[in-house]
């Protein structure tokens, strides 16, 4: 009889191989530089919430600049600053609809199943990732860092899914237009 093939039926002599090992179950490993720097971003919460609540309304101040060049011109820019600021803070998946603000700044993104809303039910003992054991999982460090912020509470809204058309695409200029939007409808509304 010929020898199984390496597989779910032959556990041991796969594992004997090398060919399973549990801390690189994933593809989408992580160094685990970015895991410090985003631990850091997560145990520092409260200070850049502060700082992302200034930025924005600067961000908001500059709506007429905006308005004046075009979104459309200076969504390439203001994407590439983005996408290098956020993923060295944050290791950020640039999805276009940050929630960063709602989830203690952990970046739901970087979870293997990318559930906005929550952990699965695999998370270890040791608030570990089940599919990257490596890995602290992404929602314990989002509940860590919500209880350092003044709007932490906001962990327990209900995210929409993620809309693919948005991925790679400014949320920073997204929110300011509609931060400008709604200030100029209750200026209408109000005159």
């Amino acid at each position: 009889m010929a020898d199984p093939k390496p597989g779910n039926a032959a556990p041991a002599k796969k594992a004997a191989t090398g060919a399973y090992t549990p801390s690189g179950v994933s593809p989408n490993r992580r160094a685990r530089r970015s895991y410090t720097i985003r631990l850091w971003a997560v145990r520092h919460s409260r200070f850049l919430e502060w700082f992302y609540s200034r930025f924005a309304d600067m961000f908001l101040l500059l709506h007429p600049l905006w308005k004046a060049l075009g979104y459309d011109r200076v969504e390439t820019p203001i994407t590439f600053v983005e996408r290098n600021v956020k993923g060295l803070l944050f290791d950020c998946r640039m999805c276009g609809q940050c929630v960063l603000s709602s989830t203690g700044m952990s970046c739901p993104m970087n979870c293997p199943k990318q559930l906005r809303n929550g952990p699965c039910g695999g998370v270890r003992a040791n608030g570990n990732c089940e599919v990257e054991p490596d890995m602290p999982c992404v929602w314990v460090k989002a509940w860590e860092g919500s209880r350092n912020m003044v709007k932490g509470d906001a962990i327990m809204n209900v995210q929409k899914p993620v809309n693919q058309s948005l991925r790679e695409t400014s949320s920073w200029l997204r929110v300011t237009a509609q931060a400008a939007e709604a200030r100029e409808v209750a200026a209408n509304k109000d005159a």
